[in-house]
């Protein structure tokens, strides 16, 4: 019975940090779009919010690196318990809601991963983790992807104001905003066949962990269906936090700045999502930004920004890896350990909501600058 509620614990707290994830991330598809009023702001996000949706149904290759990659098999079965999940979890969770509320980007991926990897450490050693998948399917792609996607996306935007004359071709604006209808659907669509995934492999790789699914198993169906609608739910709610940021905060994006980011950004997420690469597409997705500005004019990215967003990325997985450590030293104890880390998790999260809606972010206001001497929404 303690295992059997420990198990509903981790799947439930799974789900919030879906669900975190999809207001976190929902900048990396919608932004641009809403920055260059191509899309209203509550049509952008329900738009991503359903496609999400879709997406998590075409791939579980993300979801498997995830339950049979990160974390090693033994002889004896899977070295990390259910217990060890939800500390990783509780890592994640909370460097999620801490990025949302300063307004970067930072990756949701690599915050689950630290989690996972602080919690595997602490609780099973550094056997537990199979580091050689660690390098090739999450560090590689995070160093890789932005810069793939950046190239793509400085390319494509310097032929498209090279090809309508800076955009001054009669209709091209018009035509821009249109295409980023479409390109942004599909980032929408490629976020849910992978981000939605890695839930689904940390659920999946949970009731591997307590003996309810044979090992080596994929995501069973209600597993797809439960995460697809947490992140779906999650991208409706809105990140309008880290949207300003990204739409706004890093370049002066225009439409055909938007399309070429955009679409640069799709493919880069589907080829990686088939290929079973656990990549951040917050990364992809700011990597697109940065390269759009480049390739309008060089001058035309606010480097202090980018400046800042990078060292979100850098520090995002070991800040949560420390947090999930300390989550597992404590929640490993005992029954009491873990009901104070949950606690404790509650009282964080309700913490930054509170601190939120002093300062808030919404719809109305997105597209507004902020001043640099107010940190929260930048």
């Amino acid at each position: 019975m303690d295992v059997l509620v420990t198990v509903v614990l981790v799947i439930v707290v799974a789900l919030v940090f879906d669900f975190t994830n999809g207001f976190h991330d929902t900048a990396n598809a919608m932004a641009t779009s809403v920055a260059t009023g191509a899309l209203k702001p509550r049509t952008a996000v329900l738009i991503s919010a359903v496609l999400n949706v879709v997406g998590a149904f075409l791939s579980t290759e993300v979801a498997k690196t995830v339950s049979q990659g990160i974390i090693r098999e033994g002889q004896d079965g899977i070295h990390i318990s259910p217990v060890m999940i939800f500390a990783g979890l509780v890592g994640a969770v909370l460097w999620n809601l801490a990025t949302w509320y300063f307004g970067l980007p930072s990756s949701s991926t690599h915050a689950l991963f630290g989690g996972l990897i602080g919690a595997s450490i602490i609780g099973a050693g550094l056997n537990s983790v199979d580091w050689a998948t660690v390098v090739s399917k999450v560090v590689l792609p995070a160093l890789l992807s932005p810069v793939i996607a950046g190239v793509i996306a400085l390319v494509a935007t310097y032929l498209a104001y090279s090809l309508t004359k800076n955009a001054t071709t009669h209709g091209a604006a018009t035509g821009f905003r249109h295409g980023q209808t479409i390109s942004a659907s599909l980032v929408s669509l490629a976020h849910g066949t992978n981000d939605a995934q890695k839930t689904m492999g940390v659920i999946t790789l949970t009731l591997v962990a307590a003996n309810y699914q044979p090992s080596g198993s994929g995501p069973a169906l209600w597993v797809i269906l439960a995460c697809g609608l947490a992140i779906g739910l999650g991208t409706y709610m809105g990140g309008w936090r880290i949207m300003r940021t990204v739409g706004k905060k890093i370049s002066d994006v225009q439409s055909p700045q938007g399309f070429a980011a955009e679409a640069s950004s799709a493919a880069t997420i589907l080829v990686s999502s088939h290929l079973g690469f656990a990549l951040s597409t917050t990364h992809v997705t700011s990597g697109s930004v940065i390269g759009s500005g480049l390739g309008k004019k060089l001058a035309d990215v606010h480097w202090s920004v980018v400046g800042r967003i990078v060292v979100a990325w850098v520090i995002t997985l070991p800040a949560a890896a420390v947090v999930g450590a300390l989550a597992t030293a404590v929640a490993a104890t005992s029954t009491i350990g873990l009901v104070v880390v949950a606690a404790l998790a509650l009282a964080a999260g309700i913490g930054f909501f509170v601190l939120a809606r002093r300062k808030p972010v919404t719809q109305d206001n997105v597209n507004e600058d902020q001043p640099a001497s107010q940190p929260v929404a930048a």
